[in-house]
């Protein structure tokens, strides 16, 4: 992925380009400071860590805001490096599954197992909603 971020740091010099430039050199900081830390963790959980946190950020602005605005633009880059996202549909069949192979489905139990499957590829506020509606 380090490699895939240099080149694209590169084309977004040569457009000029200075929020996606911008946004992949803070995302390129962050992967290599994990990679010299004591325990490095996947570069694809820094990037969805770094997701979460840009789409958390959006919401604590208030609408017009200059900071808002900078997030949602990161928001977009940061998407290109995530895996590909799963649908509402994809997701709600696997809660299925799930609640299907458990003795007594309950909220703590169906996450547990679908929040490993679902990470980086959908929503999990999204996730839980959907589970306590089956649930019901």
């Amino acid at each position: 992925m380090l490699d895939r971020i240099n080149t694209d740091i590169k084309e977004a010099m040569k457009a000029k380009d200075k929020d996606k430039l911008q946004a992949l050199r803070y995302i390129k900081s962050m992967l290599t400071e994990n990679a010299t830390s004591k325990k490095p963790i996947d570069e694809m959980e820094v990037v969805i860590k770094h997701h979460k946190k840009l789409k958390d950020a959006i919401d604590m602005y208030p609408d017009g805001h200059a900071m808002k605005e900078q997030a949602e633009v990161e928001v977009k880059i940061v998407e290109e490096y995530l895996p590909k996202q799963m649908t509402d549909e994809e997701v709600s069949n696997l809660i299925d599954q799930i609640i299907a192979g458990l003795d007594s489905p309950n909220m703590g139990g169906v996450m547990k197992e679908l929040s490993p499957q679902i990470k980086g590829k959908f929503d999990g506020k999204k996730a839980s909603q959907l589970v306590t509606s089956k649930l019901k």
